[in-house]
């Protein structure tokens, strides 16, 4: 059992308060900021607020939550003016924040050069994050930490109104959850900036990547306990000028993302892809690949199923494709390839008014030095719509 000994004079504040729910504020001016701060989130019972003073917050360590249906809320994400957790003397790999309780909100703070992932959540139900910024302010490094924004194993997330720049690997990452929403939110100069990993039913909507590797990905990865990623719908986002190069540490999966790639899907099923703004993409708008790399788990499924582009506006790509083979393949067609560029596996509908390009690899262990490159038309009946995602009321809530 952990004891804790407060300050007389945080006793008493706390001893006066109702038995209700109530709100605990603490200051970046405190002495011992990170300790407070910590010992605030300790201290919180359901229900409370955990209120960030306006100012720039020093830590030396990571912070962590796992109280149920509690909110930390700071004064706003504007540097000179919000609640700034500013990691950059952080003495561990650790993330800036672990939350690890159900039905928390985080909301309108900024977690700032953390040396691991920047908020994470694990086994975290109904979160919400929403008005938040996570940054690495020296931009795009190797060794700046793998996720901005970082869910998973979750069921109910809703992402709202973040921004992330910086990440070595993805900016806005939710993994091997259920019930998702990313909405309204801009990643920018990640590698990857939005990515969707080995998920059942998620919403990606009205989002702004930019300036990334690949602006929003869609995996379904083996030997993870949740597999078999299905549900997905892309819309509505504007996804643009994704041209920064590759910076992801060598044996991440996102190493192998190609600068100048829009949209990527690999190995999932049942996406649609539909109402976004793609442009100024080197590599190509849309990517629908299969899983290329070498895996044991007898339960995998490899190929992309049952994939829908439509009603995208696409405007230039294809001018610099990023990946191997891709230049030559560019000069034979022109200086361009398509905007849509397909390995040849698993199904796809394309009904997009613009070209396709098959790699001609059905069988993703076929080697891609082996491609066989050639337009493809994949028109065709759309498979059945998918159902938007629904959150719980109590969650919509939160962000009114």
């Amino acid at each position: 059992m952990r004891v804790l000994f407060l300050p007389i004079a945080a006793a008493v504040a706390v001893a006066a308060t109702p038995a209700a729910a109530k709100t605990i504020s603490v200051s970046a001016a405190t002495p011992d900021a990170n300790e407070k701060l910590q010992e605030a989130l300790i201290l919180a019972e359901p229900g409370d607020v955990v209120e960030l003073g306006a100012g720039v917050w020093k830590l030396t360590d990571g912070l962590s939550l796992d109280v149920d249906k509690v909110t930390l809320r700071g004064a706003g994400v504007k540097d000179g003016e919000g609640s700034i957790l500013d990691f950059s003397g952080q003495q561990g790999a650790g993330e800036g924040l672990l939350v690890t309780s159900d039905d928390v909100l985080l909301t309108d703070f900024a977690v700032l050069n953390t040396r691991g992932d920047g908020i994470k959540s694990k086994d975290a139900n109904r979160i919400v994050y929403h008005r938040l910024r996570v940054e690495w302010t020296a931009g795009p490094k190797e060794t700046n930490g793998a996720y901005g924004i970082y869910p998973v194993e979750s069921r109910d997330v809703l992402i709202d109104s973040v921004y992330v720049r910086g990440a070595s690997d993805a900016g806005i990452y939710v993994g091997q959850s259920k019930n998702v929403v990313v909405r309204d939110s801009i990643a920018k100069e990640n590698v990857a900036g939005i990515e969707i990993e080995n998920c059942y039913d998620a919403d990606v909507h009205d989002n702004i990547a930019v300036q990334n590797t690949g602006g929003i990905l869609v995996f379904d990865l083996p030997s993870l306990p949740q597999q078999g990623g299905h549900n997905v719908r892309v819309f509505d986002n504007i996804v643009q000028d994704n041209s920064t190069p590759n910076f992801a540490p060598k044996g991440n999966i996102v190493a192998s993302v190609p600068t100048g790639t829009g949209v990527l899907v690999m190995a999932n099923r049942r996406v649609e892809i539909f109402g976004n703004a793609l442009e100024n993409n080197g590599t190509a708008n849309v990517m629908i690949v299969g899983y290329r790399y070498p895996y044991d788990d007898a339960k995998y499924q490899p190929l992309p199923q049952d994939i829908l582009v439509r009603d995208n506006v696409h405007g230039k790509a294809g001018f610099a494709p990023a990946f191997p083979g891709g230049a030559e393949m560019a000069a034979a067609m022109g200086g361009t390839i398509p905007p849509i560029l397909w390995d040849g596996a698993g199904s796809a509908v394309v009904n997009d008014d613009v070209g396709v390009l098959s790699l001609g690899l059905p069988d993703v262990s076929t080697p891609q030095s082996e491609a066989q490159p050639s337009p493809a038309d994949l028109k065709g009946d759309a498979p059945a719509t998918l159902p938007g995602v629904t959150l719980p009321a109590s969650m919509e809530a939160k962000v009114q």
